[in-house]
């Protein structure tokens, strides 16, 4: 008992944090645009593409500042992200298969539906590489729209969307690491896996400072970054490796996540949005949005991702292999479903992975800042209206 309301209140706790990260991501989005729209935002490449770090003979690790950001920063976020998932597949909402059930059948229905829109088409295009795009969720700006609505909403649909972005991200990382690597050198990824074997024999042993799992992961981020495979993977993996317990006692995993939680939210993805949305509005950008990629983008997103969650849920509970949050109906897993569709810094980090060409990059972000902005607006409005028949009863009494 104990141990279910500490993971209620890390549940609680996490989605503060995501939810007001979500709103400063929004702010720093929409200065990116500024920025970018400007006269500053000439400098702000150039600021970007410097190379910073140190190289020799031996060691390379100079990199322009944007590279530093989206293969380094972005690393501690999936560090992050590692330990979510860890954590609820052992103690929380996926520790069970009962309870798993649902967010897992949705988040499945939600990566294969877009990514089968988009690749639909986009087939024999140049843009065909781009069908893992619309797949992603991101997590920050869903959870800050539903914390809009407050407690008008039923907390089993929060930890459902939480649930299910937990599980679309790990999908994500997977296909980032299969589909979106480069050429491999197996010389490097041999050191990596030695490193993973290290990190694995430390958790046997009972090894419990952070100290013995971080050095090491900085140097297998070095290693899998060297290999080929996208060096975020780093992140995730000794993620996997950081001790916990099942106990009240606060684990090393529970200690790292609590630390990393607001960095990542405050500042991490903040910075991400802005490097990365700097979209210079020009002629026929509109028009790019009804090119294969755009409506690759913005029909899997949109609709895509509510459509895939709903009926995949729905044969899920249909069958009887899960069960619907209590008091929540199908018209709020409709508006999660929406909810779901903001894709945005997930879709556009694979967009980034996606395409070398700075045009095809650009038409990218500018679709998915289009559907998520549709996602968040069509889930909030859903939502808002049975948070008011939600609502009603309670204010009848008073």
């Amino acid at each position: 008992m104990i141990h279910r309301l500490i993971n209620l209140r890390v549940f609680r706790s996490f989605f503060k944090s995501a939810s007001a990260g979500g709103f400063l991501l929004m702010f720093f989005v929409a200065l990116s645009l500024l920025v970018a729209n400007s006269p500053l935002g000439d400098d702000l490449e150039l600021f970007l593409a410097k190379e910073v770090g140190y190289a020799s003979a031996s060691i390379g690790l100079r990199y322009p500042i944007l590279l530093w950001v989206n293969d380094g920063l972005m690393a501690v976020f999936f560090l992050l992200v590692g330990l979510e998932i860890k954590r609820e597949l052992l103690e929380g909402e996926l520790s069970s298969l009962k309870q798993a059930a649902l967010p897992i059948f949705g988040a499945l229905g939600g990566v294969l539906a877009p990514a089968l829109i988009f690749y639909g088409i986009n087939a024999g295009e140049p843009t065909a590489s781009g069908w893992g795009i619309p797949m992603a969720t991101d997590i920050a700006f869903a959870i800050g729209i539903l914390s809009i609505l407050g407690n008008r909403l039923p907390l089993g649909l929060k930890i459902f969307l939480t649930a299910l972005a937990i599980v679309d991200d790990l999908m994500a990382i997977l296909v980032i690491a299969v589909f979106y690597s480069t050429e491999l050198h197996l010389d490097y990824l041999l050191y990596a896996g030695g490193i993973m074997v290290l990190l694995i024999a430390l958790n046997r042993f009972g090894v419990t400072s952070l100290l013995f799992y971080l050095v090491p992961g900085l140097v297998m981020w070095y290693c899998i970054h060297h290999s080929g495979v996208h060096a975020t993977l780093a992140g995730v993996l000794t993620a996997f490796t950081i001790p916990t317990n099942q106990t009240s006692k606060e684990s090393p995993l529970e200690k790292l996540e609590h630390a990393l939680v607001n960095p990542v939210n405050f500042v991490i993805m903040p910075i991400f949005a802005f490097v990365n949305t700097n979209i210079r509005f020009e002629a026929g950008m509109v028009e790019g949005l009804v090119s294969p990629l755009g409506l690759g983008i913005l029909l899997g997103l949109f609709l895509g991702k509510p459509l895939g969650i709903l009926l995949f849920s729905w044969v899920s509970v249909r069958f009887r292999l899960s069960s619907l949050p209590a008091h929540v109906s199908w018209g709020q897993m409709a508006g999660v479903g929406m909810l779901a569709g903001i894709g945005f810094t997930m879709s556009i980090f694979i967009a980034l992975l996606s395409f070398q060409e700075e045009a095809y990059q650009t038409n990218a972000k500018f679709a998915i800042l289009m559907a998520s902005l549709l996602s968040g607006m069509a889930g909030y409005l859903v939502l808002s209206r049975y948070a008011r028949k939600r609502s009603k009863p309670a204010s009848s009494r008073f």
